[in-house]
């Protein structure tokens, strides 16, 4: 809950704007690893189910946005509500906001004074946990937080040096300064196998939440120069001035690309 407080004829006047979190998931059937993915069973339920069933259990409105009427079918089955969207999106971001906007047009959100916060879920992220999402929503305790993200500790410097996880380096407060696939900072005079006891590298977890109108402005941002280098989205959000809160967590969840992992899932559930 946010308070401004005015000044008037030596009143003080205040005004408070509650946020309201959703999530929204984002999820394709079409994927070159994974055809399908969403709808892979997991230990008897969908992975998409579990998704879902993860992000009400702390929020109590959620949507899938998906492409496809047979994940749309799916969620509806079990109880779940999902949005129909575009098929030509080029990222999760961009069907997020088209699903708000139907949202919105639906006229389900009437309530006033109101300020909606977006959490960006991953639908192949089935053990996303509660303590993340509660992470994320309390870095929006902060006026200051247009959009909110969470890292965790690297642990090996394999891990550092993997370009396939990217790093975030932030500021006192918290903001990401920026983001890459490199070793960000280089250590410089210390041996790279002594790097960990030296710097606390972040590695960058792939969950977003946006103030509602930031959502909006971004996904009709170009693509920026640093995001076509490095091919992280929100690169495009810094180089344009946006502001991204970095929360600190120290669980890694297991998420789904490959059926491989599907059944590594499927080990770690039992």
């Amino acid at each position: 809950m946010i308070t401004f407080a005015t000044t008037k004829k030596n009143y003080r006047i205040k005004r408070i704007i509650k946020l309201k979190f959703i999530a929204v998931i984002p999820a394709r059937y079409a994927s070159t690893r994974f055809p399908g993915k969403p709808l892979a069973v997991l230990g008897g339920k969908t992975v998409i189910q579990r998704v879902y069933e993860q992000a009400v259990s702390i929020l109590p409105e959620a949507y899938v946005a998906t492409d496809d009427e047979r994940i749309f079918l799916a969620v509806e089955a079990f109880g779940g509500r999902a949005v129909m969207t575009r098929a030509d999106h080029k990222s999760g971001t961009d069907r997020i906001e088209e699903a708000v906007e139907k949202i919105e047009e639906s006229g389900k959100w009437k309530e006033e004074r109101e300020e909606r916060v977006v959490i960006n879920i991953q639908g192949d992220e089935p053990f996303i946990q509660p303590s993340q999402i509660e992470t994320l929503m309390q870095l929006f305790d902060d006026p200051a937080t247009q959009i909110g993200t969470l890292g965790k500790r690297f642990e090996t410097i394999d891990a550092v040096r993997n370009p396939n996880s990217p790093k975030i380096v932030t500021d006192r407060r918290g903001f990401a300064l920026y983001f890459s696939r490199s070793v960000i900072p280089y250590i410089r005079g210390i041996e790279a196998d002594e790097w960990l006891t030296h710097y606390p590298f972040l590695k960058h977890l792939g969950i977003y939440a946006y103030r509602r109108e930031v959502l909006a402005e971004v996904t009709r941002l170009p693509q920026s120069a640093l995001e076509k280098a490095e091919s992280l989205e929100q690169l495009r959000w810094l180089e344009n001035g946006y502001r991204i809160r970095v929360g600190l967590t120290d669980v890694e969840t297991v998420g789904i690309d490959t059926p491989e992992d599907l059944a590594r899932a499927e080990a770690f559930l039992k």
